[in-house]
């Protein structure tokens, strides 16, 4: 008797949501390792935890995602970005927990003592980083999605929409990430109001931009996808 074996069933895809659904697995990982480094935005004299950087790529994803493929799609995306990020505290802190080599603790122990102080971050802080991830990011695609109207598909609308969306819900990350990772251990005014400013500031110079580009990026990958056969399920992505 022979055994009929069917051809795998084709899961349709747009090429520019693929690309930017692994991006945002990465920067969901990178904003946390990343983040215990403060720079200073020159020239003024604030600072601003070098998290926001790859934290800001995730806000342009989801909204270019939401612009070209649905809020719902971006939001679906938000949540499955807590995968990558449990997957990879849950490997830190296995790395933390092993022993190091003897090569490592007699000739590399300022390595070794680097290494657990970066990674090595309070649970306030491991807790505060994910609650801010959440509100913020879906907080952003829902300001975004809702200031769509007559102009939304022009480059300055979408410019505006993105800026507005970002400078609003980075504010909130800023307010929830503070208080729950420092409020109580010291004065969190001066802090809380420096991230906020600079957090605002970094969204409405960069993310206009860079949401301009992810759009026309995405469409340029679903552009090159090859043409659908007869009979596909595969459908253009919705503007």
């Amino acid at each position: 008797m022979t055994e009929t074996v069917s051809a795998p069933r084709r899961v349709a895809m747009p090429l520019g949501l693929f690309v930017f659904t692994l991006l945002y697995g990465g920067m969901t990982v990178l904003a946390g390792v990343i983040a215990f480094k403060q720079v200073q935005l020159w020239p003024s004299e604030l600072a601003v935890e070098s998290g926001i950087f790859a934290f800001l790529l995730l806000v342009v994803i989801s909204s270019t995602i939401a612009q070209l493929y649905g809020r719902a799609m971006a939001q679906r995306i938000v949540w499955w970005g807590f995968l990558p990020l449990g997957l990879s505290a849950a490997i830190i802190f296995l790395v933390l927990g092993l022993p190091p080599s003897p090569e490592m603790t007699d000739f590399r122990g300022e390595d070794l003592a680097a290494f657990e102080r970066v990674l090595g971050q309070t649970p306030r802080i491991m807790l505060a980083g994910p609650a801010a991830y959440l509100v913020s990011l879906l907080l952003n695609i829902w300001i975004f999605d809702r200031l769509r109207g007559e102009g939304e598909g022009t480059t300055i609308g979408l410019m505006i929409r993105g800026a507005v969306a970002s400078a609003l819900s980075q504010a909130v990350d800023s307010v929830i990430f503070v208080t729950l990772a420092f409020y109580g251990q010291f004065d969190i005014s001066t802090l809380l109001v420096g991230q906020v400013i600079a957090k605002v500031t970094l969204s409405l110079l960069l993310v206009p931009f860079l949401i301009t580009f992810g759009v026309r990026a995405a469409r340029w990958l679903d552009g090159r996808e090859e043409t659908p056969q007869p009979g596909s399920s595969a459908s253009p992505p919705a503007d």
